[in-house]
């Protein structure tokens, strides 16, 4: 049995995009040319995606189908991100051998292993890899789509490594594939918006990875850099109370109010 503590080494990303391989490529040739029959895209702030080095981009989550786009985004601005993702996903036949073949890294946050996966991400980042995060942890259950109170995950990554983190917001997922939907909405196209910020800087927190209330003050303030993005692109104001799951009677999927259009 290897040791736990056996430091994790990733090699530095190559290729083109920077950090792609076989199978991130292979995806990409299949389904990017799917993406742009079937939706329009409208791609903002792409100079703030860094050309090579670690960074960590963060993103609201609306739909299932954001990481395509979100994937897409990156790709064709230079990076083939690492997605940090719930095992669940993972543990679907073929689906979970390819995404994890394409060097996407497994979390399974409810259990004692979940530590591993910050491991694994500090090593990526520390490679030069550039890590995609959904700081939410799922679907946002906000009835009107917004991005709700997140986990602290990301934060932490960037306190820990004091790599930057990108906000890219998105808009625009959740009517092609609504938020627990099952269809698929393809005619007409769907106008699909990201974009990305500045780099937030998290350094009045540096040192703190391990202080809960820093790690929620930082989060807060990460998000609040997010969902300002988010009202750019929607054209309206964020609500004033935040939602969050944690303290929410609803459940987990489905039953929601009908979302504001």
């Amino acid at each position: 049995m290897s040791d736990e503590r056996e430091e994790i080494i990733y090699a530095p990303p190559t290729g083109t995009p920077l950090g792609t391989n076989r199978a991130f490529t292979t995806c990409a040739r299949i389904l990017i040319p799917i993406l742009a029959t079937f939706t329009k895209r409208d791609w903002i702030g792409t100079h703030n995606i860094p050309a090579s080095g670690p960074a960590i981009v963060i993103s609201n989550h609306v739909s299932y189908a954001d990481v395509l786009f979100f994937a897409q985004f990156l790709y064709k601005n230079g990076r083939a991100p690492r997605f940090i993702g719930k095992q669940s996903v993972f543990d679907v036949p073929i689906i979970g051998r390819i995404i994890l073949a394409a060097g996407q890294i497994p979390v399974d946050r409810e259990s004692a292993t979940a530590s591993k996966a910050l491991a694994h991400a500090v090593a990526c980042l520390k490679a030069g890899h550039l890590i995609g995060i959904y700081p939410e942890g799922t679907l946002t259950r906000d009835e009107n789509l917004w991005p709700m109170v997140a986990k602290t995950g990301a934060a932490r990554l960037a306190i820990l490594t004091r790599n930057p983190i990108i906000p890219v917001a998105a808009w625009g997922p959740a009517k092609v594939l609504p938020r627990y939907g099952k269809r698929v909405h393809l005619f007409p196209r769907t106008k699909v918006t990201l974009r990305a910020g500045e780099p937030i800087d998290l350094s009045p927190w540096y040192g703190k990875a391990d202080d809960q209330a820093a790690l929620v003050e930082a989060t807060a303030f990460m998000m609040k850099k997010l969902t300002d993005l988010v009202a750019q692109i929607r054209g309206e104001m964020p609500p004033e109370i935040i939602f969050d799951p944690r303290t929410s009677d609803l459940p987990r999927t489905g039953n929601f109010k009908k979302v504001k259009k």
